[in-house]
């Protein structure tokens, strides 16, 4: 039976980062085999791999998918060839075989050379400047009508997400360990990791969900924004809204923060939050006229700091600030993402996964939830680089602030 095939080259680290078996699996698992042609293995932490694998598969169909998934763990087809482009003839609407991007470090073939990509995400598209020899990315609903989108996988080279060699700051948090000094020697590591970032002039943005409120840690990520450890912030309607009634009534869900018992009528509090906001026409007004003093939303509106809190179709109100049109929100995400060098989220399923949709797999990112499911689903939905932790947002917040304290302490 005819078969067709194709000559691939992966480089790097490929073994210790399990890029190669994860290779040869993704091929069999499609159902295509493979020959080894040339291989090499580094023989010290300083020296990569090699190996040129040729590929072949039934129909042309299978051996594009194969190549495709390839692409991920940094296979570079051996023919050289240009990136292959065609026209959007639609505003919104693509290609049939438009190449879909990972938020991987990517270049493609222009004119025998090869350019960067701009603005790297996962999950959306490359447009081609070809006389300008210059690629970038866009989401599809931002298309237009005569960008010319990179189809198919030839010209194209992934750089793949690779263990960082010797001792990984946070290497610990990919194990089942769950006892709690496990725990607090992992925060520690990414107090350390914060530290660092913000002595070089880096930047973190904390994605947050409610569970910061009704826990009673909203008090330390409003500390960790008055220290300078917070340059931007992601959230929803929830997060604000239970921060601003915490202010105003010292309840989040109608629970008082410091004795923990339910208020009589509390339920209502942070509807009335969210009147009382609307009412006076603004948080920067609430701020002005000193109905808002304290809180996240008071620290880091004080400080000019971005916070961008998309909406959803469960909320009430919302409070003024929340963004309801989805593609404007997206928007305003991605743009503060292009500077960040960290992420911290907390207790935030919905809006961790759309983080981590738009962020380069550059970017350090930690994810910390209560729910194992949680903290796993943002590296199965492709954020590489996402270290998860299992525990309280209450615990994990204040054993932060405990440890950059030490980590400051031991500086002076």
């Amino acid at each position: 039976m005819a078969t067709f095939h194709e000559v691939v080259e992966l480089k790097g680290h490929i073994i210790d980062s399990w890029s190669l078996p994860r290779a040869w699996d993704t091929i069999m698992d499609r159902g295509g085999n493979f020959t080894v042609q040339e291989i090499t293995i580094g023989k010290h932490k300083s020296e990569p791999s090699y190996v040129r694998l040729q590929i072949e598969a039934q129909d042309p169909e299978t051996l594009e998918l194969i190549i495709s998934e390839l692409q991920q763990f940094g296979a570079v087809m051996v023919d050289a060839h240009d990136t292959q482009t065609e026209m959007v003839e639609q505003d919104g609407v693509l290609p049939p075989n438009f190449y879909s991007t990972t938020n991987l470090p990517t270049q493609i073939r222009i004119g025998g050379q090869w350019v960067t990509v701009d603005g790297i995400e996962m999950d959306v598209v490359i447009v081609v400047e070809p006389e300008h020899k210059h690629a970038y990315c866009k989401p599809m609903h931002e298309v237009q009508k005569g960008d010319k989108i990179v189809v198919g996988h030839k010209g194209i080279r992934v750089q793949p997400y690779e263990r960082e060699r010797g001792q990984e700051t946070f290497a610990f948090m990919q194990s089942d360990v769950s006892s709690e000094r496990a725990k607090v020697l992992a925060i520690k590591n990414i107090a350390r990791q914060m530290r660092e970032t913000h002595k070089r002039g880096g930047k973190i943005l904390f994605v947050l969900g409610p569970a910061v409120i009704h826990t009673g840690a909203g008090r330390y990520v409003a500390e960790l924004i008055q220290r300078g450890y917070v340059h931007a912030i992601f959230g929803g309607n929830a997060i604000i809204t239970h921060d601003i009634e915490s202010a105003l009534f010292g309840t989040s869900l109608g629970v008082n923060l410091k004795t923990g018992e339910q208020v009589e009528g509390g339920h209502r509090n942070h509807l009335r939050a969210i009147n009382a906001m609307r009412g006076i026409g603004s948080l920067e007004k609430a701020i002005e006229a000193g109905l808002l003093r304290e809180g996240i939303t008071y620290e880091a509106l004080k400080r000019g700091l971005p916070l961008v809190l998309a909406g959803s179709i469960r909320d009430d109100g919302p409070m003024p600030g929340v963004i309801t049109d989805m593609p404007e929100a997206q928007h305003r995400m991605r743009e503060v993402v292009q500077d960040i060098d960290m992420t911290i989220m907390v207790a935030s399923m919905l809006h961790a996964i759309a983080t981590g949709n738009l962020l380069p797999a550059r970017v350090r990112t930690v994810v910390v939830d209560i729910n194992p499911a949680v903290v796993t689903k943002l590296a199965d939905r492709g954020t590489f680089q996402a270290a998860g932790l299992v525990t309280d947002a209450e615990l994990f917040l204040r054993e932060l602030v405990e440890s950059l304290n030490e980590i400051e302490r031991t500086e002076v």
